[in-house]
Parts: C-alpha cells; structure tokens; sequence
C-alpha cells in the first residue's frame, strides 16, 4: 500500500510539468495556426501540432505506465499512404485520436494542477498518500483510457483478432498435447499391457508342464502390470495433478519446487482461487519452466512468485520464474517456451521472456481469470 502511495505522488509529480509544457504549446500552436492559415503558413503549424500531440499523448502513456502499472495501449491513426503529402497530413489532423488526444493534454492540465499540490500534501500526511491519491489516480487513469486508448471500436476489433491468433494456437497446442498423449501410450502402458498378455499367455501354456516356470512368468507379468499402473497415473497426473485440483496452486507449485534439483523458493499469494485453466496454465509454466532451469540454466537458484492481480479489466494471476543461471533463453517457433506461450495463449494470457546472456532469466506469464 506504501509503494502504491509513493508510485501514485510520484505520477502526479511528474505529470504536472509534462501537462503543463504540453498545455502551452497545444494552445499556443493551435492559435497560431488558425490565426496564419490564411497565409499557408498556419498549414505547416498546425502539422507541428499533429507531432506534439502525439508525443504528449506518448509520453503520458509511458508515465502512466511507468508509475501506475496501467498499460494503455497505443490508438492506431489511419493514414492514407496513396495520396500527396499535404492530403496524408490533413488526415492526421482531422483523424478523431487526434482530437481525443488534444482534448486529454488539455482537460487533465486543471486535474495535473490540482494533482500536484495533493501529491505535496500526501507526501507530508501519509493518510493522504495511502488512501486519498490513488482514488484520484484511478479517476485520472479511467479518462486517460476513454481517450489516450483505443476506441471501442478498436478495442473490440483487437480483441477479435487476438482471440482468433489464439484460438489458433491454443488448437495447434492441444493437437501436440494429444500427439504426446498417444506417443506415452503407446511407448509406455501400451507395451507394458502388451508384455503382460504375453506373459500370462506363456504361463497358460505351461500351466501343467512347468509349475516353476509359470510362477516366474506370472511374478513379471504382475511387475509389469504394477510399472503400467504407475505409467498410467504419471500420465494422468501429467493431464491434471491431483494435488492441484484437491490443494489448489500453492500446494502445487510447492510440490514441483521439492521435485527440482536446484533449490526453488516459492510465494504464491492467490485468494480467491481462480477458475480451473488458469490454475492448469500457470502449473505446466511453472513445471516445464523449473525443468529447464534444471536441465540447461546452470542455475544454482530459483525463485517462483505467483500473485493475483486487480485489474480495471478484470482479475489477473501473474507468475514469474527467476533463476540465476547463464541465461539466453527465448522463445523459438517450435521451441519448449514457444509451447508454453500456446498454452498461455488459450486463456488469453501472456508469457514473456527476459533473459540476457550472463542471466538472470526471468518468465512472466499474465494469465486472465476472465476471458
């Protein structure tokens, strides 16, 4: 709650000098514009106005995103590439971000103004910074979404596009999951089953020649059933842990900790528990991350954070996995952490890698709990 206060000052601090820059020039270009248009000069103002704009609204999508841990995303303008110069500019300006954009620089210069004296005021009396600002950040924060993001229009176009490139992998990503499925059968119980009937088969035959002989052949075949038994519920437990289902993530996420060589510690934080999927997802991130760690970090420590998130949006379970091994990881077409963002990608969520050479590696899944 602390850090929240000091992010929210921090943001309203910043933001009043930006706000204001942006104020002056919005209001002195935009008179000086319409004022010479007359003479063609106030043409070539105004499209300096175009390029302040859309740096301000930048840079307050940065700041916002920077402090206040709210990403908005970036509007596209459409700009006809088929016409002259002077036509393709003369879109920009009539374009409606645009104006969305000019009407947020000049509305939240007030709200910045009175912002920054409160911010000064939280900082002195804590009570203030803990509870007061970060109300009026999330106020601030919704009319720079109504106008600094995308239209509806958009939002939902994006949506649409994201969901189906997702849709996508999520199909290509169950299909390698049932090809595995098939290829453990197959490999493991099938042949063990296979080895069983063979051996009983023997037995029968030598029921009455060969007593010894068929004891020995029934005590395999009941060691092979007992191996296929055990493949079964490794195989099962692959598709869907009991313990997750019974003792929900952290019990989880615990038990693959104990299961890696190199020493793992583990925070989740996650009440209410999420739907089922998002609890599946983040256990095979966390499991295969923890597996490569293992297998090809060099990584002498691991660290697994998981922690649920409110969002304007809607709830998200974010995860990390830290290791300080060598580093270079990323994520390749075809590739195991590829895979993992497939899987990511079917709920919606969305894993990122950062992992310079000489390490530490850090895996981020964001995961919805609303999709």
């Amino acid at each position: 709650m602390i850090a929240r206060g000091f992010r929210t000052a921090a943001f309203m601090l910043a933001g009043f000098p930006i706000s204001l820059v942006a104020f002056v020039l919005i209001v002195t270009l935009f008179s000086v514009g319409v004022s010479t248009l007359i003479v063609w000069l106030g043409l070539v103002v105004l499209l300096v106005l175009t390029k302040v704009v859309s740096a301000f609204a930048a840079a307050n999508r940065n700041l916002i995103r920077g402090t206040l841990k709210v990403d908005i995303p970036t509007p596209r303008i459409e700009l006809d590439q088929t016409g002259s110069f002077w036509r393709r500019y003369l879109n920009r300006m009539i374009d409606a971000q645009m104006w969305r954009n000019i009407a947020y620089l000049v509305l939240s210069f007030p709200l910045f103004v009175f912002e920054f004296p409160l911010a000064i005021v939280g900082i002195v009396i804590l009570p203030v910074g803990l509870f007061v600002l970060p109300v009026i950040a999330a106020l601030h924060v919704m009319l720079a979404e109504s106008l600094l993001g995308p239209n509806t229009t958009e939002r939902l176009t994006e949506k649409a596009e994201r969901l189906q490139a997702s849709r996508a992998r999520g199909v290509d990503a169950a299909e390698a999951e049932r090809r595995r499925i098939e290829r453990d059968l197959h490999d493991g119980a099938q042949q063990r089953l296979v080895a069983v009937a063979m051996g009983l088969g023997r037995a029968k035959s030598k029921m009455d020649s060969d007593p010894d002989a068929v004891r020995a052949l029934i005590d395999e075949a009941h060691a092979d059933a007992k191996l296929a038994v055990s493949e079964l519920r490794d195989l099962a437990r692959g598709i869907y842990p009991a313990v997750l289902g019974d003792r929900g993530l952290d019990a989880a996420l615990s038990s693959l900790a104990a299961k890696c060589p190199v020493p793992v510690e583990v925070h989740v934080a996650i009440e209410p528990r999420p739907p089922a999927a998002v609890e599946s997802t983040a256990y095979f991130i966390v499991g295969e991350c923890l597996t490569n760690v293992a297998k090809h970090s060099g990584a002498t420590e691991a660290k697994v954070n998981a922690w649920r998130e409110e969002r304007p949006s809607g709830d998200l379970v974010i995860v990390e996995i830290t290791d300080d091994g060598h580093g270079g990881a990323s994520m390749r077409p075809g590739g195991g952490l590829s895979g993992l963002a497939d899987r990511a990608a079917t709920i919606d969520g969305v894993m990122t890698v950062v992992s310079p050479v000489g390490g530490p590696t850090v895996i981020r899944a964001d995961l919805p709990c609303v999709w």
